[in-house]
């Protein structure tokens, strides 16, 4: 784990080795616990967490939210707030970094590609999150960790952050995708913003599919062929995109891993962004 590798997943077993290996080499933990509308992420994680691992609070840390709702729900951070976030998480420059969640991974992802956007190569996730660690039987422990601060310097443009002006040439080639679950993409059941639908030209691959029952990520052949079944095939260029841009990521680590695509494009401002101007079009109904 000390060099990048293509797949961006790690097991418990295998993190558990590594945390007990050398400390220069010991990768930094970050619980990004986080839940939409609903639990408390930082008392989720004071009662229990990965030995070590810092919570990172997704609204403050992972996204520069502002009043007037521009950039949508979950706006791209700033390099020197993000900077500051990951030093104060302890994040080093020579050390891997792995997130965890208990919510299917969303926001490790959000984490994962954000720290990959800002220079950080040496970033996983670890697969099935809290819960695949406890059914490993591997320990917990409570209360807040307070590492010493690290030396990440944030370096924008290592990962490709998409444009609203961007995603339709994706779309026009039939490699758009749309992360977040079918009824939404076809304009049902709309409960967060306030206009339903999706892009036009956009595929709906749902990030939640991409995960089984217990949460981890369903097998690389399985995943391609689900995208090979919308058109997109490894090698393509091919851009993702959600409600406000966490399960974007989430897709764009699925398709990492079922060797798609190893950098695919996220507009982060995602639907929550793209309904901001009313010019914009929007399609209903299946793609």
């Amino acid at each position: 784990m000390s060099s990048p590798t293509p797949d961006p997943l790690v097991s418990p077993g295998t993190l558990r080795g590594l945390l007990d290996g050398p400390d220069q080499s010991r990768p930094v933990l970050l619980d990004v616990r986080y839940r939409l509308g609903e639990d408390d992420g930082r008392e989720q994680y004071e009662r229990a967490h990965l030995p070590s691992a810092v919570y990172l609070d997704l609204d403050a840390a992972l996204a520069d939210i502002r009043p007037d709702g521009t950039g949508g729900r979950h706006p791209m951070p700033e390099a020197d707030t993000f900077q500051a976030a990951m030093r104060a998480a302890g994040v080093w420059e020579n050390r891997p970094v792995v997130a965890y969640d208990d919510w299917l991974s969303l926001a490790a992802s959000r984490a994962w590609w954000l720290l990959r956007y800002f220079g950080k190569s040496d970033v996983y996730v670890l697969d099935g999150g809290l819960g695949a660690w406890r059914a490993a039987g591997l320990p917990v422990e409570s209360g807040a960790v307070v590492p010493v601060p690290g030396d990440f310097t944030a370096q924008p443009g290592h990962a490709r952050l998409l444009t609203a002006d961007d995603v339709l040439a994706y779309a026009d080639r039939g490699h758009l995708l749309d992360a977040r679950p079918a009824d939404r993409f076809r304009g049902e059941n709309e409960v967060i913003d306030p206009v339903p639908g999706h892009i036009p030209g956009a595929h709906c691959l749902p990030a939640l599919e991409t995960v089984d029952a217990e949460g981890r990520f369903r097998p690389a052949e399985a995943l391609a062929a689900d995208a090979a079944g919308l058109g997109v095939r490894s090698g393509d260029d091919v851009g993702t995109y959600c409600g406000s841009g966490v399960q974007a990521t989430h897709l764009a680590l699925a398709l990492r891993h079922a060797g798609v695509s190893d950098d695919a494009g996220v507009y982060i401002g995602s639907w929550s962004d793209w309904i901001t101007d009313p010019d914009r079009p929007a399609a209903t109904g299946p793609a």
